[in-house]
């Protein structure tokens, strides 16, 4: 028989050997030897080792010893029964070998969250660890093929050290995480670098101080267009400005009696709307004379 497109060789051989064990024989006689031989095993199943899929194992040996016992009527001796299932089990592993896909590694499914510490950044790489099924230090270290030192692995799962990303990435690798992983472990390390983020401000806060800045800004325009003095113009106005400066000071060293007196003199001594003026000049001509 022609072995069908796509089916591996080694499962077509392993078919071939189960024809040629069976002859002549039955299913029913087979299965009735090997369950006699204290390998049990149904008429339907034999029947389907030989329907193109893999059988089971099982099903291979009792295939074996049933047709070694039903051929030779139950007088078969041990070393024959015993060399036609070690026949059987070589051609079922390469068939097995070559008819099964390789397991596909299963995606870790665990994602760091927004780490923020040392800590955390450790307890998420424990955990990343525990889910690639615990491997020790020694065997992390040589999958990460000389990315890491097992002490500097070790410091850093205890929290001890914050690792570099050579070190996370060539972690992630030697566990089998996923890319998401990998970046989420390395954006946890920027985060720990940059520090923990400055408290919040209270919204109206910002508000009050935006509105106390144009409120400056507004009353301080007509002196920033103001155009600028000439040098004798200028020292006019500083000397003015200093003359007001000590009249202030002179008249807060009053007393209360004394600011009265002054008041007093100045409104009996001026004219209608004067008063101003000639408490001015009263202040200035007392402070001229005063010891």
């Amino acid at each position: 028989m022609s072995r069908p497109p796509g089916e591996p060789v080694e499962l077509a051989q392993l078919r071939g050997w189960l024809r040629a064990s069976k002859g002549s024989l039955t299913f029913d006689s087979i299965a009735r030897w090997a369950h006699a031989s204290g390998r049990p095993v149904s008429t339907c199943t034999l029947r389907r080792a030989l329907d193109g899929r893999l059988p089971t194992k099982n099903t291979v040996l009792a295939f074996a010893r049933g047709t070694v016992h039903a051929h030779a009527r139950g007088t078969a001796d041990r070393h024959a029964v015993q060399a036609a299932e070690q026949a059987g089990e070589a051609l079922w592993e390469a068939a097995a070998s070559a008819a099964r896909p390789p397991r596909p590694t299963p995606r870790m499914r665990y994602v760091p969250g927004l780490i923020t510490t040392q800590a955390g950044l450790a307890k998420a790489m424990n955990r990343i660890r525990a889910e690639a099924g615990d491997p020790t230090l020694e065997e992390l270290t040589a999958r990460g093929q000389g990315r890491f030192s097992r002490s500097t692995l070790r410091r850093a799962l205890h929290g001890e050290q914050l690792p570099n990303e050579l070190l996370l990435t060539g972690f992630a690798d030697a566990c089998g995480a996923s890319e998401e992983t990998t970046t989420a472990l390395l954006a946890a390390r920027r985060r720990i670098l940059a520090g923990p983020r400055p408290p919040a401000v209270y919204p109206c806060d910002i508000a009050e101080r935006a509105e106390e800045r144009r409120q400056q800004d507004e009353a301080a325009r007509h002196w920033l267009a103001e155009p600028e003095l000439d040098w004798y113009d200028q020292q006019l106005r500083d000397e003015e400005e200093a003359e007001h400066r000590r009249d202030v000071a002179w008249v807060d060293q009053l007393t209360d009696d004394e600011l009265k007196a002054l008041q007093q003199q100045a409104a009996d001594s001026a004219k209608p709307g004067d008063l101003r003026i000639r408490l001015r000049d009263l202040t200035a001509q007392n402070r001229a004379t005063r010891p």
